[in-house]
């Protein structure tokens, strides 16, 4: 295709799943329509990827379907509950994971954790993607990729047919899960830890209730010597899944332990059911089940030319603590304004950039501490080199991780890799701490005040708002504490490490781009500044 051809959409996403749909959502919040290819030919009815942290909370807030996404979980899910050790369902705990999978979350998130279904998910954010100008299109797949200066061609082929068509778009982002055609098609590489377990993911229908009906439980591990691995049940505890990454005793045969896929006739599924719930005839249909790789790997790189990675195609990682689904919904945020700018004409090539260098780090920080956690949860037997990062805190990984690109003016000093989002106060390359404010009056956190680029100033730094307000494009909102917003018993320019004169510069992502410490003799030619560093 010449290089001058019609462009079919600004944005083609290759992928329609859990982070290919956010990824057209968070476009359609900056006005960028996008068209989606996915394999599939409907929404898969199995219940995958269930647990959402606050961060991604956040962003579903940020997008106005909070409310619908937190129906949904209360439908589906004990609220809250705990994750536990178990040596069968029926059996005795060996320990407590997490006691409360929302303890001291409201000190730092206008959000709480919840458990949603995929299939219960993916409806909501389709219809909030079609209403951003999406579309998307079922049973085709990814044939060939190429892109010159002015954009890219996807040749996409209906998977039962053979059909292809062309589509053109100024940028791709290859959200097409763990074996990516688009990663392959630009010859991306990964690295990290390959296989360390051939799993499962047995899909079932039994009645627990009678152990778990009256605990609030979220998650139970059980590990005894047949198999390792955990259940998930629905909210009357009838039906769910059991994840197994070992059967038997490792210590005895290692290689035939990690295979847990070497046989999934029905009876076996059965077997296993029964023996993690620890009741030999318990009932049990089996509704589907999933073999996959468990491995810890990153993509070499998230960017080339004109396409992106996210999501699995980017970082593939095990279950333990829920990170791959949150991983690419934060991905698909990042990358969705950045784009949006580079398309109005006001980002440069540094601010594409900047996706895989802010992306990239924080990916490969989760990988590794979601595998820290499957080895100390499910796998303490294996042979690991290099030696496990040490466990971080989840407040860490979930909100605490730090970003470092041209789009952050750092503090000399300021926090690297990842940081305790109640310590943050608001450095530049961390999120912006949640604080509870009055605006219009109305009880808002600071993270719903913009999603454009915001500037907060102190109480005596309104003459950094008027900067923000009198610069043309792109949009710069701006409030001045005491003034736009007023405080609720806690200091927003002290969580902020703000003074009374100063600004920081929020950016479309609810990341700290900059801070100025005081008012500046000119604060619109610095502001002016700022922007066209962060941009360019």
């Amino acid at each position: 295709m010449s290089s001058d051809a019609a462009v079919d959409a600004p944005v083609l996403i290759a992928g329609g799943g859990l982070v290919g749909l956010s990824t057209a959502m968070f476009l359609g919040q900056h006005g960028v329509p996008s068209i989606m290819v996915e394999r599939l030919a409907s929404v898969s009815p199995l219940p995958r990827a269930a647990f959402f942290h606050m961060r991604t909370l956040e962003l579903f807030r940020s997008a106005g379907i909070e409310d619908a996404v937190v129906d949904g979980s209360r439908r589906d899910f004990v609220p809250d509950g705990s994750i536990v050790l178990m040596d069968t369902v029926s059996g005795r705990k060996l320990g407590d994971i997490i006691g409360d999978l929302n303890a001291g979350v409201d000190a730092v998130s206008p959000c709480r954790r919840i458990f949603l279904n995929q299939p219960s998910l993916e409806p909501i954010l389709a219809e909030r993607a079609r209403r951003g100008g999406a579309t998307l299109i079922r049973e085709h797949e990814v044939a060939d990729v190429s892109q010159d200066d002015q954009g890219v061609s996807l040749t996409i082929r209906h998977v039962e047919t053979g059909r292809e068509r062309l589509l053109r778009g100024k940028y791709l982002v290859g959200a097409d899960g763990a074996h990516s055609r688009v990663r392959d098609a630009l010859g991306i590489g990964r690295s990290g830890r390959p296989v360390f377990s051939n799993s499962i993911t047995i899909y079932f229908t039994a009645d627990l209730s009678p152990w778990l009906a009256d605990q609030p439980v979220s998650i139970v591990y059980v590990k005894n010597p047949a198999l390792s691995g955990f259940f998930r049940m629905n909210r009357a505890q009838t039906s769910g899944f059991l994840v197994i990454n070992t059967i038997g005793d490792p210590g005895v045969d290692p290689e035939a332990a990690a295979n847990a896929a070497g046989d999934i006739r029905e009876a076996t599924l059965v077997g296993h059911v029964r023996t993690g719930v620890g009741v030999p005839d318990l009932p049990v249909r089996i509704d589907g089940v999933s073999r996959w790789r468990a491995t810890a790997e990153v993509a070499s790189q998230f960017r080339s030319g004109r396409v992106f990675l996210a999501g699995d195609a980017a970082h593939v990682m095990p279950p333990n603590g829920g990170f791959g689904g949150n991983t690419g919904i934060h991905d698909a945020h990042n990358l969705a304004w950045k784009l949006a700018l580079c398309l109005d004409g006001h980002g440069g090539e540094a601010l594409l950039d900047s996706y895989d260098a802010e992306r990239r780090p924080a990916s490969h920080f989760t990988v590794e501490q979601a595998f820290a956690r499957y080895v100390t949860r499910s796998a303490p037997w294996l042979q690991v080199t290099p030696p496990l990062a040490p466990l971080a805190p989840d407040f860490d990984i979930e909100i605490g991780y730090v970003y470092r690109s041209g789009a952050v003016l750092a503090d000399s000093g300021g926090p690297l890799g990842h940081t305790d989002p109640r310590t943050s106060f608001g450095a530049p390359g961390t999120r912006l701490p949640h604080v509870w404010v009055e605006r219009r009056g109305q009880r808002v956190s600071t993270l719903d005040l913009s999603t454009s680029f915001l500037v907060i100033a102190g109480p005596r730094g309104g003459r950094w708002c008027d900067a923000a307000r009198a610069i043309p494009r792109p949009t710069v909102d701006a409030c001045t504490i005491g003034q736009d917003v007023t405080e609720l018993g806690v200091s927003v320019t002290d969580a902020l490490g703000m003074t009374d004169t100063g600004a920081t510069l929020v950016r479309p992502d609810g990341f700290v781009a900059w801070r100025a410490a005081t008012l500046a003799e000119r604060p619109e030619v610095a502001l002016e500044a700022v922007l066209e560093r962060v941009l360019n």
